[in-house]
């Protein structure tokens, strides 16, 4: 059974008529926040994670660019449509440089941002996205998605040793490759740090016969998802 959970989408956009119209508009789909102001709009992203960053440029305290730059300094980085008026080359081009994945010029039509929104969320579930179990795992925000529609933030460094387990599926990983990829080769964490960690992952999923995250005598786990 596929699991569906509300995206999570930050509009930052100072035009208080059109900000208030699609944050109605994209509440019918997704969980929506608004930010009028590049002070607030940092605070949001600075304190909450989001699946994606819709940003106007011209804003009454700064430039949005200033916020996409910030975005790539997060432990996470969601994926940003610009939406702004000044859709010259130039402008278009840095924005690209920085790493958006969309610009949408104004005026622009509703059917063609939603499309857009949809296309940035296509191309991006299949690196960041992995249902595990029951729940679903976005590896972008480490945020993890409960069936009854909650959603937890667990340790960072537990979510990097699933997803380092879940990309070598089927294939037995040691605890050391483990403290490789996630502490790096000079770290001095113990087995013992990553045996914790699997036990809360498997509490976490619902692995409650340890057939997801199978210990494997010798060397370490592996993931194996169930059908």
């Amino acid at each position: 059974m596929t699991l569906s959970f509300k995206k999570n989408i930050l509009l930052v956009e100072d035009d208080p008529v059109l900000g208030e119209g699609l944050k109605t508009s994209l509440s019918k789909t997704y969980n929506v926040k608004w930010a009028n102001t590049l002070a607030k709009a940092n605070q949001l992203i600075s304190t909450e994670t989001f699946d994606l960053l819709i940003c106007d440029l011209g804003l009454p305290d700064g430039n949005g660019m200033n916020l996409v730059e910030k975005i790539q300094s997060l432990s996470y980085k969601p994926p940003v449509l610009i939406l702004s008026a000044q859709g010259d080359p130039e402008t278009r081009l840095k924005g690209y440089e920085i790493g958006i994945q969309e610009f949408v010029p104004k005026p622009f039509h509703l059917k063609e941002l939603l499309l857009r929104i949809g296309h940035v969320f296509e191309a991006h579930a299949s690196q960041i996205e992995v249902e595990v179990g029951k729940v679903k795992i976005n590896f972008a925000t480490f945020a993890v998605y409960q069936p009854d529609g909650s959603i937890e933030y667990p340790p960072v460094n537990d979510i990097k040793i699933l997803k380092h387990l879940t990309s070598q599926a089927g294939t037995p990983v040691s605890r050391d490759q483990l403290i490789d990829a996630v502490w790096g080769s000079e770290s001095e964490t113990s087995h013992r740090t990553i045996d914790n960690a699997i036990a809360r992952l498997r509490h976490l999923i619902g692995d409650t016969d340890e057939q997801m995250i199978r210990s494997v005598r010798g060397v370490g786990y592996v993931f194996e998802q169930k059908a």
